[in-house]
């Protein structure tokens, strides 16, 4: 059985040099966070590893940098300048084998802080909304440190842990963030109506959280017996189960369920999957494994871009040398769905940024990362339409990606273009 301890005595575990995991997104635990930066003067470079988590990360703050230096699997906005100023790490790795880092050691943890649904008559609690890597975490590191909140959802799937896997427990009573739904903008919807257009009866379902893929849900009310297998997903997936449009009905791999990694949204979202048998929360060492993904059909999965060459190159992960994300499970699914039968990858965004730029371009920005490589894109989808570049050459590509890109800048892209490959037409 694990220790019942206050934040402060139970934090007293970790010492200088370790190397500690934080829960993943709405899940991070903040007792624990803040009482470990409360003990910054007597730590020094105390390694932290973490997903995407919200809400405050007073580790990565540039006075604590002799204390704390945070060695990211993705960068979120809560640690996105620490690491633009070189005061923070980026790994990037694909979600699918980020629980490998831990469970193989090549990062061996000595201490994991996660957040836990309290336990039940038999001694089990729940991981609540994050399962993802953060299993993979709790199963490696030397001490796991557990703030037990009776506002974390009890989720079904790989996140049961008895509480004799917990070394010290610390008692909480919080909210958990939500996590607003963005309000709809023309061109996003128009993108989400285009990504509709592909998505075909009994497909399974992926996409994350946002505008784009909260349009695509939006647009999907008339469709029949979809399922979901996906890294995460939020608030606008429950009424599409409501009205029957998910079911799960053809799904080779968990059928009748919705599978994910980790979720985030708002309260609706939380009671939905409390002790919902109908929610699978798995590794993600699973969920974005490829040799499962395929095995569904008509696997559809809709991820987003930050901008798109005109060969067809994604960059997902930053602005030019600038990290704004990470790779995440884009290439998982891109690859696991151009393998399903009937399958279909699909890159959407906006054909310009809110200044105006164009993000279809003739060449990435300098220092920008590929994470989704020309050779495995299928489908690029903006809100004037859909460019199918699967079996076409360098040449065609840059014509259909013109075709779709915004009008104010398919001149200037024709000129581009026509220097590289000296002609578009057939």
């Amino acid at each position: 059985m694990p220790k019942w301890l206050d934040a402060e005595e139970a934090i007293s575990v970790i010492q200088s040099h370790d190397r500690v995991f934080i829960h993943t997104a709405v899940a991070a635990p903040q007792q624990l966070i803040a009482a470990m930066t409360a003990r910054a003067p007597a730590l020094r470079r105390v390694e932290i590893v973490h997903l995407h988590t919200e809400g405050a990360a007073p580790y990565a703050a540039p006075e604590l940098k002799e204390s704390f230096r945070t060695n990211a699997l993705f960068v979120g906005a809560n640690v996105r300048s620490a690491v633009a100023e070189g005061e923070a790490d980026y790994i990037p790795v694909f979600l699918s084998e980020a629980p490998a880092l831990f469970r193989k050691k090549i990062l061996p943890l000595q201490a994991a802080l996660i957040q836990v649904s309290p336990p039940d008559k038999h001694g089990f609690c729940s991981l609540g909304t994050s399962v993802d890597v953060s299993l993979a975490a709790v199963q490696s590191a030397e001490h796991v440190i557990a703030q037990v909140n009776p506002q974390v959802p009890r989720t079904h799937g790989d996140g049961i842990l008895h509480v004799n896997q917990l070394t010290f427990a610390v008692e909480a009573d919080e909210p958990i963030p939500v996590i607003p739904a963005p309000k709809l903008s023309g061109v996003e919807k128009a993108i989400g109506r285009h990504c509709a257009d592909l998505v075909e009866n009994g497909a399974t379902l992926q996409m994350g959280i946002g505008a784009i893929p909260d349009a695509v849900l939006e647009a999907l009310d008339g469709h029949k017996n979809l399922g979901v297998h996906t890294e995460m997903f939020s608030d606008r997936i429950i009424d599409l189960v409501e009205n029957g449009v998910i079911n799960g009905a053809r799904k080779v791999k968990y059928p009748g369920k919705i599978v994910s990694s980790f979720l985030m949204g708002s309260k609706r979202l939380y009671d939905f999957v409390d002790d919902n048998p109908q929610v699978a929360l798995l590794d993600a060492a699973y969920v974005n494994d490829t040799k499962v993904i395929r095995q569904n059909p008509k696997v559809t999965a809709i991820n987003s871009a930050l901008e798109v060459d005109l060969t067809g190159q994604v960059c997902a992960d930053s602005i030019g040398t600038r990290l704004y994300s990470g790779v995440g499970g884009q290439m998982d699914f891109i690859r696991g769905a151009s393998l399903s039968e009937g399958g279909k990858p699909v890159i959407a965004l906006p054909s310009a940024t809110r200044k105006g730029q164009s993000r279809i371009v003739p060449h990435l920005k300098e220092g920008a990362g590929v994470v989704t490589t020309r050779a495995h894109v299928h489908y690029v989808v903006t809100e004037y339409g859909i460019a199918n570049l699967y079996g076409k050459n360098l040449r065609q590509r840059a014509r259909a990606l013109i075709d779709i890109a915004h009008p104010d800048h398919r001149e200037a892209l024709e000129k581009a273009a026509l220097a590289r490959f000296h002609r578009l037409e057939d």
